[in-house]
């Protein structure tokens, strides 16, 4: 089985290798353009083309995937299948009509739910219990094909999107082996999709991380975990921007409006919200590293009474 493979950042990169080591015929590999990251702006290559050149396989970057160069280059190919895991580019009618078998994508949540660009983030900004993989047959609609195979991890209470990304890149690794040999032994079954269900996860923006104190304890916390690596969530403090990277919550203190700093100790700040207390473990100033806050306070001082502005 002939497969043209299209990925882009590190959590296809476990997808392609399961392929490899399964022994797929892995004709091509198409990702993204190196891009510049970091702070000295240094063009970097994308993760699935760093272990595409491990691996010793073909790669291409158009600048689009759909354009008439792309479409035949792939038409040339022939692929039995394309394998599809966080490309970054929406396909077109025609070329998912190219592999004899179709198109077939790793989407990181239990589709219908959280269709579109973000959905680890935003199955733990939402306290999901669980989340998972689904391996499904692509068409022109957003995440709506037939889903060929699902499999479910947990969310606990300490997971963020970190943990959790990891936890489903492996488990999609695992899931496109197990999905295409079904196919190949034709033991596989099609099942559509409820667009009743469907929910939608938009890509993540800078400023959804800004807390807003009058919310809910909890909400805080989970906007907080579902935030890492990027944006994080943040709030202002004497006109600078904190990234929060851990809290835990406790009961509410009575004297103390939403945002006040309530009490500053080596267990954290203490912060009142709506309905709790937000204790902010963990935190970054900017052009510093992320520090705990006993650590911080060996050195610095934090303004009990302080109210952060979250409007």
């Amino acid at each position: 089985m002939k497969i043209v493979f299209m990925g882009t950042p590190e959590f296809a990169v476990h997808t392609l290798e399961s392929l490899y080591k399964k022994g797929y015929d892995i004709s091509l590999v198409i990702t993204q353009k190196d891009k510049p990251r970091g702070r000295g702006k240094k063009l970097l290559p994308t993760p699935v083309k760093v272990k595409s050149q491990e691996l010793g396989l073909e790669i291409y970057q158009p600048e689009k995937v759909n354009c008439e160069d792309s479409l035949n280059r792939l038409k040339e190919l022939s692929p039995d299948f394309i394998v599809v895991a966080a490309y970054g580019q929406i396909l077109k009618k025609e070329l998912l009509g190219i592999p004899k078998y179709g198109c077939i994508n790793v989407h990181a949540s239990l589709l219908p739910k959280y269709r579109g660009a973000a959905p680890i983030n935003w199955a733990v900004i939402n306290g999901e219990k669980e989340t998972g993989i689904t391996i499904m047959e692509m068409n022109v609609g957003l995440d709506s094909g037939d889903i060929l195979l699902q499999g479910k991890v947990a969310i606990n209470e300490e997971d963020d999107s970190e943990t959790i990304h990891d936890k489903l890149a492996h488990l999609g690794g695992k899931l496109i082996v197990e999905a295409l040999d079904s196919i190949k032994e034709n033991k596989i079954s099609k099942i559509p999709q409820d667009d009743s269900q469907a929910s939608y996860a938009p890509m993540i923006k800078k400023d959804l991380g800004k807390i807003n104190w009058s919310d809910i304890g909890l909400n805080i916390k989970n906007l907080t975990r579902g935030l890492k690596p990027w944006p994080y969530a943040y709030t202002l403090y004497d006109g600078m921007n904190i990234k929060i990277h851990k809290v835990s919550l406790c009961e509410k203190f009575k004297d103390g409006k939403d945002g006040e700093v309530v009490k500053v100790s080596d267990d954290g700040i203490f912060v009142n919200c709506q309905d709790s207390c937000v204790i902010i473990e963990e935190l970054q100033f900017p052009g510093k590293n992320k520090v705990r806050v006993k650590d911080f306070l060996r050195g610095n001082a934090f303004k009990l009474g302080y109210v952060f502005e979250y409007l």
